[in-house]
């Protein structure tokens, strides 16, 4: 069948390229490439007539994806998801595979992984990967195992559960959505699960056996930190040459860079004034490494104590600090990137001290006090420090990822009855009693009314860039399939094939997606090849719902670099992994799930 080329036709491919290359650049937050996509199609139908099965495309058209059926349940699922972090519904599970890790740690990681890819089926990834990180840390110091040996497949086992339902990922939804909208049936949650858990089996095996000696031991950020910040006193000696300078002096001696909180003179509290007069026995209270705090003492003849311990430190009388330690993860999306630590005001506000900001081409030793001002990206580490007040105030805000290592906080009242609403909608929507997104809603509105999350809980989960990446990628897919676009490539691929079989055909779109998704957002490429693989299906005259699935199992195989999926981000982090780490263990898991997936679909589907 010959396909016109129209000048629209090659706008729409063009501005697809464009789309995916601006979603690979970490510099432009998602948001302002969306909507610079989103505006530059609604001009492009205002100022000219397209016309679409014989009926005028307009560009109020493409606003429709604020109110997509699709994006309505992402959202709705997220706000879930969120209910049970916030309620901590999870953590028995974490408790309960800590204990088995230190008595049969080969055992346990097995069990993890399958229950990590399990739960991955039905919620999102992320939070999934977050609750088990802190426990996977602890627990694999413990046994004596690099962290980075375990952290990745279990990343990646996720990615393989998120596969198998309609709500695994937003991809799924999304990709299961268009294609009810164009004519497929709809499928139901566990339609396209058997090719995925038949395949998946092999891959988790891969995981469990193989890819840990594939993966070198590395140095997680948290146990490469700077030292911890000790609350002390400096007292001025008698003999000290400032002991009676104005305090200006004394801070000049240090460089600026001794910081001083409280003046004391006995129990008389000085103002801190450049002008003040240091006296012999005055004490300055001070926050800082303790190598700092030693070199302070002797750059200005003064002796360090503990707060309320007039004892000198010593090898018998340490400094000791209450505080925790804890890395904050910035994701894609999150308040915190492209802007700076001092702007956001996220050290005062929950009471935190900076000690490190991990990033592979960043100096690790540059001083504390520059890295507040230095852009953060996507995937920085924050390495805190703080009172465990301040960290949960800061877990809750949603602002970021935060892991401290901790495993055994005390489970609240809620979690059991957050835990039953999410069993509820997930049943409910695999028996058919309710749809997807009817189902979602439901729980939403259940987990307000039982105060399991509060309105601000569902503000914070809301993640502005998913959204308009959804609704820009939608109107771009409306633009691909109204200007012929879609049909235009579908036909350009097949004639590139060229008497090749089906089957060939639809393992060659199972790579070209996967490629796609390393390094452009799955949400995006799923969006626009969804359209074109029901071209390409229509063009060998062959069943669409196989090719369709081409795109989602595709878009969904994230294994190759860090920025594919946000999990991938989160474990390069804690377990310190090199980029190069993904390839050794993702080439060839990418290539058991291509190969799989491959000669399983064209069974099933008699191709």
């Amino acid at each position: 069948m010959d396909v016109s080329v129209s000048p629209h036709a090659i706008l729409a491919i063009v501005l697809a390229c464009a789309a995916i290359f601006l979603y690979t650049r970490e510099k432009i937050p998602l948001e302002s490439s969306s909507l610079a996509i989103l505006a530059f199609v609604l001009l492009w139908f205002e100022l000219f007539e397209i016309e679409a099965n014989g009926e005028r495309v307009r560009a109020g058209d493409f606003l429709a994806g604020f109110g997509n059926e699709a994006l309505l349940t992402v959202i709705s699922l997220i706000v879930l998801t969120r209910g049970l972090e916030v309620t901590q519904a999870l953590q028995p599970v974490g408790i309960v595979l800590a204990r088995l890790w230190r008595v049969r740690p080969q055992f346990a990681f097995l069990l993890t992984m399958l229950i990590a890819a399990t739960l991955s089926m039905f919620l999102n990834n992320t939070p999934v990967v977050a609750a088990l990180m802190p426990l996977l840390l602890v627990v694999s110091l413990q046994v004596n195992v690099a962290p980075s040996r375990v952290l990745m497949p279990i990343g990646f086992a996720t990615i393989i559960g998120g596969m198998a339902t309609t709500i695994g990922t937003s991809t799924n939804l999304l990709v299961v959505s268009i294609a009810h909208d164009m004519g497929l049936p709809e499928m139901s949650m566990f339609h396209f699960a058997p090719p995925v858990l038949f395949v998946g089996a092999f891959a988790i095996l891969y995981l469990w056996l193989a890819a840990p000696k594939l993966l070198p031991d590395r140095t997680p950020p948290m146990r490469n930190v700077a030292p911890r910040l000790f609350d002390s006193r400096l007292r001025i000696n008698d003999s000290s040459e400032f002991a009676g300078a104005p305090l200006a002096e004394t801070l000049a001696r240090t460089g600026g860079r001794m910081r001083v909180s409280r003046l004391m003179r006995g129990n008389l509290e000085l103002a801190r004034l450049p002008s003040q007069v240091v006296q012999p026995g005055d004490y300055l209270h001070v926050n800082d490494t303790l190598e700092n705090l030693v070199e302070f003492a002797r750059l200005i003849g003064a002796t360090v104590l503990p707060v309320g311990d007039d004892r000198p430190v010593d090898t018998e009388n340490p400094l000791a600090s209450r505080e925790h330690l804890a890395e904050l993860v910035v994701m894609r999306g999150s308040p915190l990137e492209q802007t700076t630590l001092a702007a956001s005001r996220l050290l005062s506000r929950y009471g935190l001290s900076l000690l490190a900001l991990h990033r592979p081409e960043l100096d690790t030793k540059a001083e504390p006090e520059n890295l507040k001002n230095m852009p953060l990206r996507a995937g920085d580490v924050i390495v805190l420090q703080g009172a465990a007040a301040g960290l949960e105030r800061l877990k809750r805000s949603g602002m970021a990822l935060v892991l401290d290592g901790n495993i055994s906080l005390p489970r609240p009242a809620k979690a059991t009855l957050a835990f039953a609403i999410m069993l509820g909608v997930v049943l409910t929507a695999a028996t058919g009693l309710l749809r997807i997104s009817q189902a979602a809603f439901v729980g939403v509105g259940l987990m307000l009314l039982t105060r399991c999350f509060g309105w601000q809980d569902v503000r914070d989960s809301l993640d502005r860039g998913i959204i308009l990446v959804i609704v820009a990628s939608l109107a771009l897919g409306l633009a691909m399939t109204a200007t012929g676009a879609a049909d235009l490539v579908a036909h350009a691929y097949v004639a590139v094939l060229g008497d090749m079989p089906v089957w060939v055909a639809l393992s060659g779109l199972i790579l070209v997606m996967a490629l796609l998704t390393e390094v452009a957002t799955n949400n995006a490429v799923a969006v626009l090849g969804t359209p074109i693989a029901i071209g390409i299906a229509q063009a060998l005259d062959a069943p669409a719902e196989p090719f369709v699935l081409a795109v989602l199992y595709g878009a969904n195989m994230s294994y190759m670099t860090p920025v594919g999926y946000q999990t991938n981000l989160l474990v390069m982090n804690a377990g310190g992994y090199r980029f190069s780490d993904f390839l050794r263990a993702g080439v060839p898991l990418q290539l058991i799930m291509w190969i799989g997936l491959s000669a399983i679909m064209p069974i099933i589907y008699d191709l």
